[in-house]
């Protein structure tokens, strides 16, 4: 009798065991199944603001016009007055070269001439002399033929000598270096001292910017994005001295000569800019943006939304989603409801800057939800928290 009792005991508690394992994993596959079929989305708002479309470049700042000072006589600086980032004056005195030699060239000169017209005197009063004697008849034309002939030599002489004492003189005037134009030194390159000689390539002595408070940029465009750029368009660039401040500026030539390099055709585009407070310097890199197209108060959405497309292996609310989605056209977002359920938005897209897209439709509307992506799966939890989360309503993203 005992003996049976503690069979029947035995058999109890091994049917109460296994229906707990039972029932434990049975709650496992629900919690499991569950956060498949809710799973954890990130979504945005949809809202209101402006946007625009822009064509990057890079490019470097320069003075709008610069002139580039030489020397057109060679010789020996022997003072230099002006020192970089000077304003000067049209006129000015920029240096000096040794004039001694000039000087005395210039003497030479003078001699020269004097000289000359001494000879052209003479030779007029010869030519008095024997054209009286060919008159009176003793002298032959042939005889008087030769003093006419040397008053002629006399005056080509004094021509001669009168335009090496001009050139002499003019030497001696560009010993003396000045501004060509109203500026600003922006490079010197010679010293007291120094030695420089004029020939087919003129040495640059000084480099002077007309006007500082203009600048242009050459900035250099991609074949592929060159058919956007026009005269006149607006342009915003940084520089990298201050990242923080946004400068504009104004396209004012497209050159049509291609520049190639590494199979890489780029074109010329210069931008006006204005530098009032005199913050950009020439040779400074400057990053472009060419605005192509502008809109003020649109709807606006991330344009990972446009992107995303919701899985459809093992979820619950799959197919149902999935006849709602083929009863749509266009381009469609998706938005959560409370139930944490998937549904349809359709849009019409416009322009895009690649991180945000305008878009209009009847159904979506300024602080909607909408959903840009799954959430990065997490690392798995303990049962008890999968449990939790089976027993949790689906929740839409936030």
């Amino acid at each position: 009798m005992k003996s049976s009792r503690f069979f029947i005991r035995t058999f109890q508690l091994a049917l109460m065991g296994g229906g707990a394992i039972f029932f434990i994993s049975l709650l496992l596959r629900i919690g499991s199944g569950s956060s498949e079929a809710a799973p954890a989305y990130q979504s945005a708002q949809a809202i209101r603001g402006s946007l625009e479309r822009t064509v990057s470049s890079t490019g470097t700042l320069a003075a709008v016009e610069t002139v580039e000072v030489g020397t057109e006589v060679s010789g020996t600086i022997e003072k230099v007055l002006v020192d970089f980032n000077d304003s000067v004056r049209q006129g000015e005195v920029l240096a000096g070269l040794r004039q001694d030699l000039f000087v005395a060239t210039v003497k030479e000169g003078k001699a020269g001439v004097a000289r000359a017209r001494a000879e052209l005197e003479l030779a007029e009063r010869e030519l008095v002399r024997f054209e009286t004697l060919f008159k009176a008849g003793y002298i032959s034309e042939q005889e008087f033929l030769p003093a006419r002939l040397k008053v002629a030599q006399s005056r080509a002489t004094l021509v001669t000598a009168e335009a090496a004492l001009q050139r002499a003189e003019t030497n001696l005037e560009n010993t003396v270096i000045r501004s060509p134009i109203d500026g600003t030194i922006i490079q010197r390159s010679v010293d007291a001292g120094q030695t420089v000689a004029a020939s087919l390539n003129t040495p640059t002595l000084f480099l002077i910017a007309r006007d500082l408070s203009r600048m242009r940029i050459e900035a250099k465009v991609d074949e592929t994005d060159i058919g956007f750029i026009r005269q006149g368009q607006s342009v915003r660039f940084t520089v990298q001295s201050y990242p923080d401040r946004d400068f504009s500026g104004t396209v004012r030539q497209v050159r049509l000569q291609p520049e190639v390099l590494q199979n890489v055709v780029t074109y010329t585009v210069i931008v006006d800019a204005l530098n009032e407070e005199g913050l950009l310097m020439p040779g400074m890199t400057a990053t472009v943006d060419f605005v192509i197209e502008r809109i003020e108060d649109a709807l606006l959405v991330p344009s990972a939304a446009l992107r995303f497309s919701p899985p459809a292996n093992g979820e619950e609310n799959a197919p149902r989603m999935g006849r709602a989605i083929a009863s749509t056209r266009g381009d469609r977002l998706y938005r959560l409801d409370e139930g944490g359920r998937l549904y349809p938005v359709a849009v019409t897209t416009g322009i895009s800057d690649g991180r945000m897209t305008v878009v209009s439709g009847e159904e979506i509307h300024e602080g909607m939800r909408i959903v840009t992506g799954l959430s990065r799966p997490r690392e798995s939890a303990p049962s008890g928290t999968s449990l939790f989360r089976a027993m949790q309503p689906g929740r839409p993203g936030r």
